[in-house]
């Protein structure tokens, strides 16, 4: 054989290798509205730059007529590196035109590749799932596949970032390596997740439910907390993948991406002024705040539909990536319950792994009260949030913006917590509790004998009001760094940042701490 016979022959194995299932499963593919594997990547990674590995791979299987059939070169998953923004990443994408996508020792073998150089590489890892799950011919060598892929999670995790795509099915054992990975993206059309079917619901516990309302995106997005963004399509996902891997640094030994910024540092914010209600109980929308300090008003929202009492997200600030931690006073007054504090753990524990500076804006009335939240945990979860804040080394500033009650001040990176700097507005309320239940607590047996007890509750809930209803008592002690005008916020926030850019903390040397699962 010639060696223009051998090319010609390599060529046409391409070929056949990235057909995958072939054309009549592509076609099927594209009827449900869903890309090919090869097509997210292509429309994710800067062009030309994908770089594929394993193209010839295949499974090993020779049970249940596996050997009888004719073997497709990739084994149901295309493997490789490429650029995102000219920054290097390493992904892999289930191909459902082959087998489902399921996964075979050999698949997961192409998985585990990748992400073995990932980590040698310094490179975050994107994973796009659209399997039916595990190849059921192979028996425990799949099972043995995911634990394997599960194994590399975890050994990743805080060391490279990690992305999960759900762009198809994502069901079964299958669920678990998402669920590690630091973001999990879903989209309307063709994403669902969950442990078991709805046909095991239904013979487990005579239970009828669709797949969207077993494990539809907006069930995880809204409820069980399990994604972090959805969009209406692929290609919306896929979009949004790229702009989440712009505010992200490649590992955890680098800072996140620095844009030159054109927006300037010293911009006045003069509507923040006058934002916060006179009434201390009327509600305002803390993303007002955020867009507003931001540079060109730009905020990546993280988890925007589930614990909406809380909001997190990136944003740049003078160029620089930062973590926003903040109450929502719209939601639940802003207070901190259950979900609200395992979203803001997660979040804080990711920036901290990842050197990304977090900025709080404090308005919280304290922990939600009622049995039921003490009955699941608020006790357990709510200190998840403490511990988060406390354990992270990275730079870390709080502006408290009006109420800050109770034990919720101390969590929300209160300077005793180890907040670097804490601001407060003109507006803030820093005290125990607000003044109705310290009066009823204070002076309840003074208000009992009293001739006019409504308006000697009156009088002393304005006594209380105007002692702790501003910043100046925690100033004048040195709780507060300083009390800034509100339209100065963006550029007193920038300026710490830039002071506490060449910090250097650490925690006592261990092998992990315990924060309370």
């Amino acid at each position: 054989m010639s060696i223009e016979q051998k090319i010609a022959e390599l060529q046409a194995k391409r070929e056949k290798a990235r057909l995958g299932g072939g054309e009549k499963r592509i076609d099927a593919q594209h009827s449900k509205g869903k890309m090919t594997a090869r097509e997210r990547i292509e429309f994710l990674l800067d062009e030309d730059s994908f770089e594929e590995f394993d193209m010839f791979v295949e499974h090993r299987c020779q049970d249940f007529g596996m050997d009888k059939k004719p073997k497709i070169p990739g084994d149901g998953v295309v493997t490789g590196c490429g650029t995102i923004n000219g920054r290097m990443v390493y992904l892999f994408a289930q191909d459902f035109t082959v087998t489902g996508g399921s996964l075979s020792k050999t698949h997961a073998d192409k998985i585990c590749r990748v992400m073995d150089m990932a980590m040698k590489m310094g490179a975050p890892v994107i994973g796009l799932n659209d399997s039916g799950g595990a190849r059921v011919q192979e028996g425990v060598d799949a099972l043995a596949g995911y634990a394997e892929i599960f194994q590399r999670n975890v050994k990743a995790s805080g060391v490279v970032p990690q992305i999960s795509g759900i762009m198809g099915p994502c069901a079964g054992g299958a669920v678990y390596s998402p669920a590690i990975t630091d973001f999990v993206f879903m989209n309307k059309e063709t994403s669902y997740m969950f442990v078991t079917g709805p046909k095991v619901v239904k013979a487990v516990l005579n239970e009828d439910v669709t797949t969207d309302q077993l494990g539809g995106p907006m069930v995880h997005a809204s409820k069980s907390g399990v994604t972090h963004f959805i969009s209406e399509n692929e290609e919306e996902t896929l979009v949004l993948i790229r702009k989440l891997m712009s505010y992200l640094p490649s590992n955890n030994m680098e800072e996140a991406p620095y844009i030159t910024p054109t927006d300037t540092v010293d911009r006045r914010c003069e509507e923040l002024n006058q934002l916060i209600p006179i009434h201390p109980n009327k509600p305002y929308d803390i993303l007002d705040v955020i867009w507003t300090i931001t540079d060109n008003n730009e905020f990546l929202e993280v988890a925007r539909n589930y614990a909406q009492n809380i909001v997190v997200g990136f944003a740049r600030m003078n160029g620089h990536t930062v973590g926003i931690i903040a109450n929502q006073p719209k939601v639940l007054a802003g207070v901190l319950d259950i979900n609200a504090s395992t979203k803001a753990a997660r979040f804080i524990r990711f920036c901290d792994a990842f050197n990304i500076p977090l900025v709080v804006l404090e308005d919280v009335p304290g922990y939600l009260p009622g049995s039921n939240q003490e009955h699941n945990g608020i006790i357990r979860h709510g200190a998840k949030i403490l511990y988060a804040f406390a354990e992270a080394t990275v730079p870390k500033i709080t502006v408290i913006l009006r109420k800050a009650y109770g034990g919720a001040y101390c969590v929300m990176n209160s300077s005793s917590m180890g907040g670097d700097m804490v601001y407060a507005w003109p507006t803030a309320e820093i005290a125990v509790m607000g003044p109705k239940g310290a009066v009823e607590i204070v002076f309840n047996h003074e208000v009992k004998n009293a001739d006019d007890p409504v308006t000697r509750t009156a009088e002393l809930e304005d006594e209380y009001r105007n002692k702790f209803a501003n910043p100046y008592i925690a100033a004048k002690k040195g709780y507060i760094h300083d009390v800034i005008e509100p339209a100065q916020t963006r550029f007193r926030i920038i300026r710490a940042l830039e002071m506490l850019a060449t910090k250097r903390d650490s925690n006592p040397p261990k092998k992990h701490g315990n924060i309370p699962l």
